[in-house]
């Protein structure tokens, strides 16, 4: 087991207990959010039927779908910062099952856009920050045992989706099924209502409170210090101003961190992040019509995502507990760029499978990469930035991965459409994971280099007293040339020598 990482969040996480429940609602809401978009597929066909309108319209169902759900990110992580995990998945919840229900008795297609994309779609970017999140302040020495096992969700919920839709469409046609996985939905709420707040929240309470009493009777010393001693009245009108600009942006900084931007971790994760996700999910889209044009059945293309699905199934709470050990845990971000590389890879030589088996094996391989990626997505993320930031950090991660997720697969489309073939699609995929894995390793390692110069050179400061003399100097140079700033201070001058006076006379006595 790795030793235990500093916490910043006010206190000892359990690591276990509760716990183990909240990683079960985590994977369940977790699952939801990634595959729903996925799974709705299933229905594309009856939809086309119904509207009379083009394949690529009734693809911007879960577009939009999708689009939602990463660029919501924000917006839940401020809900989540203001009132906390729990209302937040349980008002997705009640979302989502709204927005299905709705969508069953739409008549036109803008109205499934507003349904189904909108509301569904902002519904499951509720529940996917906020069970993201609360795993962090549940567990430190196993985060990333818990981390993969909540996004081992997604691949069971694929499993179990993708054939129940099947059958209830089925059985029940499209308006019936739409109003069952409304029901369906509904269980994100019980879900959410498994992550019992954790933390001192009372006492983070009083603290803010203490604090804020203090910042004001600070305030209102300063402020009469300022008019006692001041030989002129001073105009104050431009300074409020500034302090409300001031206060307008820490109160958004409140709620989303954008000093986030300056930390030097984050960005280095955000520009590789933004670049995998150009090549990571389109070979997942075009991987069973790529069996199809070499000659191979609708059954057994279909079975290459199930293969697909299982190792992944596997792969991911496997990875936790590698990523979770003393060997690999201190340097998580060389396994994670790693990861995106190995996974590049398999796209590359995907081209070469020219036959079922070579397929099958493929698909292995890329369900085994995939579940490394995913399992390790976000603890990697709150390595980086520690659990209390993490909340805002993968807000502003998931908008800006909003973009680059929606142009992979029709970009990935575009070459399939210039070229005539799949192959130059799995390259482009393949070519982007293994510059943005090569990308991350070399630069996490100038991160860990520079943090440990930084770090020795902070130990030094503080073990050499030079410069703390030196320091010291400075401060008392500074009060000197106050002291010879003219004869207006000369009041100033004689009331601090008062004092003193009168402190040593006290003394004495």
């Amino acid at each position: 087991m790795s030793p235990p990482a500093p916490s910043d969040l006010g206190y000892v996480p359990p690591d276990g207990g509760w716990g183990w429940a909240v990683v079960f609602g985590a994977s369940i809401s977790i699952g939801f959010a990634y595959t729903f978009p996925k799974a709705f597929t299933i229905y594309f066909k009856e939809l086309r039927a119904v509207y009379s309108v083009s394949y690529s319209q009734i693809a911007w169902i879960t577009s939009i779908m999708c689009a939602t759900t990463y660029g919501g990110g924000p917006i839940s992580s401020i809900l989540v910062n203001r009132y906390g995990s729990r209302p937040v998945v349980i008002f997705g919840g009640l979302l989502c099952g709204i927005g299905m229900v709705s969508a069953a008795f739409c008549t036109s297609i803008l109205q499934l856009y507003i349904c189904v994309g909108f509301i569904t779609g902002f519904g499951l970017a509720l529940n996917l920050q906020p069970s993201v999140i609360i795993i962090g302040k549940y567990f430190l020495k196993r985060r990333p045992i818990a981390n993969g096992l909540a996004m081992a969700g997604s691949p069971v919920m694929l499993c179990t989706l993708a054939p129940l839709n099947q059958f209830l469409f089925d059985n029940f046609g499209w308006r019936g099924s739409f109003l069952i996985l409304g029901a369906i939905l509904l269980n994100c709420c019980v879900a959410g209502a498994l992550f019992r707040p954790i933390g001192a929240a009372t006492a983070s309470v009083k603290t803010q409170a203490t604090a804020e009493g203090k910042d004001a009777l600070k305030e209102k010393v300063t402020k009469d210090a300022m008019e006692m001693s001041s030989p002129v009245n001073i105009p104050m009108e431009t300074e409020t101003e500034e302090e409300g600009g001031k206060d307008c942006c820490e109160k958004i900084n409140q709620y989303l961190d954008f000093s986030l931007f300056k930390h030097r971790g984050f960005l280095i994760y955000l520009i590789g992040n933004v670049l995998m996700f150009l090549g990571f999910f389109a070979p997942i889209v075009f991987l069973a019509p790529y069996a199809k044009h070499i000659g191979i059945d609708e059954y057994s293309a279909a079975f290459l995502l199930s293969i697909l699905a299982i190792v992944d199934m596997i792969a991911r709470p496997t990875t936790g507990i590698i990523a979770n050990s003393k060997w690999v845990r201190p340097r998580i971000q060389y396994f994670f760029s790693f990861s995106i590389a190995f996974n590049g890879a398999c796209h590359l030589l995907c081209p070469l499978a020219s036959g079922y088996t070579g397929l099958v094996v493929y698909s292995v391989f890329f369900g085994l990469a995939f579940g490394m990626v995913c399992a390790m997505l976000f603890e990697t993320l709150m390595d980086l930035v520690g659990a209390a930031r993490f909340t805002s950090a993968v807000g502003l991660v998931t908008i800006a991965e909003c973009c680059t997720i929606l142009l992979g697969p029709p970009i990935g489309g575009t070459l399939i459409d210039t070229f005539g073939d799949y192959k130059y699609m799995f390259i482009k995929c393949g070519a982007v994971m293994v510059l943005a894995g090569t990308f991350l390793f070399i630069m996490n390692y100038y991160n860990y280099r520079m943090l440990a110069k930084e770090e020795k050179e902070r130990k030094a400061k503080e073990e050499d007293p030079k410069s703390v003399r030196t320091e010291n100097e400075g401060r008392n140079n500074w009060n000197k040339e106050i002291v010879r700033d003219g004869p207006e201070l000369e009041p100033l001058r004689e009331e601090r020598e008062g004092l003193k006076k009168e402190v040593n006379g006290t003394n004495e006595v």
